[in-house]
Order: structure tokens, then sequence, then C-alpha cells
């Protein structure tokens, strides 16, 4: 006889009450083992739960716009020897459904007053429901569900003012007495514009609204879900964290061609430049901790672990992974582990709890190009390096000039909790291991 298996939400990190937007199966559907189940939406992520098992779906416990945490059973499935498997990580889902970044898991949930609207193709839409219907859950987004949970109003009561009748943060406040109801149409607001309304910079020029098609051909592309979640933690980082950039060099002739040995003795693990700076800057994090901590109101939280994110080009936009204990791994492990994240996350294959718990974050533009930038701080980090492509130069060795292969570095730390004569002094020594693999090697 088949055994039944009730599948419940796994892990998903520090994640609770996370909406359901989608139901990928129907009873009666044949699924196997990593098939996904559903689609939940947090304020960071899109995640889709994995079947622990094969399996036939039974029953579906859940429904659009339900709230589930870890534990909560979504459907059961019948199959043989389904039993009590352990549920899989959540993965998160690819194209648009790619999780956020450089930004960064550990973040405070987005501190913006009024959120962007997400796009959705109109079949996906949820519209709001008639008036006396009864039953269906209210299509709210996940920042006015949290507003309305803090403020006490019941949302099922409420009519959405957003696309498809979405109910915004903005219908909450109101609703709630906080917020002024708007009077005559609303045009909808860009993601810029939604940072400006609240907070760091309320009384700033509303974002300008422009009538482009007025001056020529245009063509409007929906921003990536990457976009659309990265860009208000982005701006809140960029505004309330005041960032001052170091710029350095780094002589790394000797460094080059070690791991240039080192590849050529393990051809089948590929050391690349990123794996040798996480080693590196374990050193100097080590030798200045502050810049391994976080702000956490009138005090520093200095973190005696080494969790260094890596920012991820991927065709939806950039992800942060995060390696653990570099300190720990060697170095042909770590380059492995980064080769396997770095897959991950191109194929939108990050589960949530790989992008979180960063102490440190390492942004490496590579061979693309740039001479120096000045990367944005991923909150609640309070330093991250940039890197750009390294070049060969002429330098002065006391008696001649001399090529040498010279890596820019570009360091933007928070100034509230480090100040420039320490980030160029951690900048100096982080320099100076790279200039002799031994220093941070042995």
């Amino acid at each position: 006889m088949a055994e039944v298996t009730q599948v419940v939400v796994p892990d998903i990190g520090d994640f609770t009450d996370i909406p359901v937007i989608e139901i990928l199966v129907e009873p009666g559907s044949v699924v196997a083992v990593d098939d996904p189940l559903v689609a939940l939406e947090s304020d960071k992520a899109t995640m889709e739960i994995p079947s622990p098992v094969a399996g036939t779906v039974a029953e579906i416990l859940v429904k659009i716009g339900d709230n589930v945490s870890m534990g909560s059973p979504i459907l059961t499935l019948e199959g043989e020897g389904g039993g009590d498997a352990a549920p899989a990580a959540p993965e998160t889902a690819p194209s648009d459904a790619a999780p956020a970044a450089p930004v960064p898991a550990d973040s405070a949930q987005a501190a913006v007053e009024q959120e962007a609207e997400p796009q959705r193709p109109a079949q996906d839409v949820a519209p709001a429901p008639a008036d006396g219907e009864e039953g269906r859950a209210p299509y709210a987004s996940p920042t006015a569900r949290r507003v309305a949970r803090q403020l006490g109003v019941d949302v099922s009561t409420l009519a959405g003012t957003g696309r498809g009748g979405r109910i915004t943060r903005s219908d909450v406040e109101v609703a709630a007495g906080v917020r002024e109801a708007p009077t005559g149409p609303q045009p909808p607001k860009p993601a810029a514009a939604a940072v400006a309304e609240g907070g760091p910079l309320a009384g700033l020029p509303p974002w300008p609204q422009v009538d482009f098609e007025a001056f020529g051909e245009v063509e409007r592309v929906p921003l990536t879900r990457i976009q659309r979640i990265a860009g208000p933690n982005l701006a809140r980082n960029w505004v309330v964290i005041p960032h001052v950039t170091h710029n350095e060099e780094a002589d790394i002739t000797d460094l080059e061609g070690f791991r240039k040995e080192v590849n050529a003795d393990h051809p089948d693990t590929k050391v690349t430049m990123v794996a040798l700076l996480l080693k590196a800057c374990v050193g100097a994090l080590r030798a200045f901790p502050q810049f391994n901590s976080s702000l956490d109101g009138d005090e520093l939280v200095v973190k005696h672990h080494y969790h260094l994110g890596f920012a991820a080009d991927t065709p939806n936009g950039l992800v942060v992974p995060v390696i653990r204990d570099v300190d720990r791994k060697g170095l042909l492990e770590l380059a492995e582990e980064l080769r396997e994240l770095s897959g991950r996350a191109r194929e939108g294959k990050l589960s949530a709890g790989e992008m979180q718990g960063g102490t440190f974050t390492i942004s490496s533009l590579g061979g693309i190009g740039g001479t120096s930038f000045t990367p944005i701080i991923n909150a609640p980090e309070v330093a991250i390096l940039g890197v750009t492509r390294s070049v060969m130069r002429p330098l002065w060795d006391g008696s001649e000039f001399v090529p040498r292969l010279v890596l820019p570095l570009s360091l933007s730390y928070d100034h509230r909790v480090i100040d420039g004569a320490a980030a160029a002094r951690f900048m100096v020594r982080l320099a100076h291991d790279l200039a002799d693999v031994r220093r941070f090697l042995l």
C-alpha cells in the first residue's frame, strides 16, 4: 500500500510568516525528488519548496495567500517508500524568481516607507476580491502584511490600491491612521521614488514623472526580480551608511605565479584570485577586528567567525553567496566551494541560508575591466572590498624599474565605525600579505 508523506516547509533561514504566492502542483500531479511544489515570497527572495520524495500529490494543505513558516505542512504525497523523509532545502527560483543581491540576505528588513510594486505578468496578478466575495486570501504584499500585524490592521478588510488590487503598505498605514489618504489619481511610482518618501530622504522633491514617449521612441523592459528586491536595499544602504572608499594597489606578481603553479599541480581544481583574496582578507580582519563587525544601536558587534560573501554575476543580477568559516578551510577547499556556489548562483539555485550570515564581502570585477570603483556596503556589515582587473606596470625597486603585476583594490567602509587611518592600515596590511603568499597561508 502506498505510504503517505506530509511535506512541510524546511529550514528557510530567519524567515517567518512568508506568503504562498504560487502553487505549482495539483492533486494527482506526479512529482520527482526536488521538483518544485509551491513558491514563497519574502521581502528578500522568492523561494521554491522542492519535493523531498517522489510520489503523487494527494492533498494540498495551503492556498495562495497563506502565511507559512518552517515546519508548516504544505501538502501530502502518496508513494512507495515515502515515510517521514527529511524535507530538502528550498531552492530559489531561477529567472525572475531569483533572490536579491549584493545585498544580502542578512540585511534587516527593507527600511522603505513605501515599497515598489513588483511587476508580474498579467496572468499571475491576483485580482482584488469582489464585494461580498468570501474565502479568498487578501492579495497583499509581504511588507504590507508585516506592517499590518504591527499596526493591528486586518488586511482582509482593505481595498488595495496597488496593481491588480494589491494591498500596499500605504493602504495599511492609511487604514491605521498613520498616513493620510492620497487625493485624486496617483501615478505609479518607481522604486527610486519609494525610498524618497520617508526616513533619511523625507522632505526631498518627489521623483520626476516624465512622459518619455513624448521625446521619441522608447522600449519598456521590466526589472528582474533581483533588481526589484535589491534596489530599495541598495538605496537604503547608500543613504544610511556614510560610505568612504579607500583605494590601494597590491603587487601580486609572485601570488599570480603561485596560483598558476597550484592549478598546474591540481588540474581538477581551479584556484582563482578570489579564493586567494578570501584567505588574505581573513588575516587582515583578524588584525583589525572592527572590520568584521556590525553596528547595533550604541554597540559594535565584533564577530569571531569569518563568513565571507562574494558577489556572483548571474543572468538575473548580482547575488552574494556566503562561504562559512573561511579561516578553517584550505585553499583548494575554498576554491571548490567557490566554484560550486558560483554555479548554483548562475542557475538560480541558491538557498536563502547560503546567502545569510556574512561578516565581510568581496566584489570582484575580475577580468572585465576598471581601475577602481565604490562598492556599496552590504548592511549590516561595515566594509566591502572591491577588486578590478590586474595590470602590468613598471615599478621602481630602488635601482631600476621592473615589470610587476598590480591588483587595484577599493575598500568601502562605514565611517561611523571605521576612520580613515584604520582603513589605510587595513589596506596596507592586505596589500602586504598579497605580495607574499606565505604571510596568509601559514
